[in-house]
């Protein structure tokens, strides 16, 4: 399970540092996707094969289905931390997730959420503000 909230910069080439935490807990390779939100979301091998899985069950014949998928996986790609336990985020998600330098990096259960500092601090104030009227929603949340 992840959890944490780590801020990290990225290098010249654009290589992000990972907690050494969660990068033992991501292995590799690791597969990085668009997020919702504008964040960039991690998955561990084993939990990218199960979420796969569902996506690939879902009806072919819905249009919302398809046009999920195709955006899901389009923008998904094979990560390795390199010796140093930097990763590469590939240019298209960074500009996804309006990744310039400053990041957030977020162990949020099964993935891991890069988010570029400044949607991170605007999302996480908000939210803040109605996290008991979102627990109060969440059915079972809690027992």
């Amino acid at each position: 399970m992840f959890m944490g909230e780590y801020r990290h910069a990225l290098d010249e080439k654009g290589r992000l540092t990972l907690p050494a935490r969660l990068r033992e807990g991501l292995g590799q390779p690791f597969v990085a996707t668009r997020g919702f939100e504008n964040c960039v979301f991690l998955y561990p091998q084993p939990e990218w094969e199960a979420l796969e899985a569902r996506i690939r069950a879902l009806p072919f014949n819905q249009a919302n289905a398809r046009a999920f998928a195709r955006i899901f996986f389009a923008g998904a790609a094979e990560c390795r931390p390199d010796g140093q336990g930097r990763v590469l985020l590939p240019p298209a998600l960074r500009e996804y997730a309006r990744i310039a330098r400053e990041t957030v990096i977020l162990g949020v259960s099964g993935r891991v959420e890069v988010w570029a500092e400044a949607e991170w601090d605007r999302y996480a104030a908000a939210a803040a503000n109605d996290y008991a009227a979102l627990a109060e929603q969440l059915q079972g949340l809690g027992e």
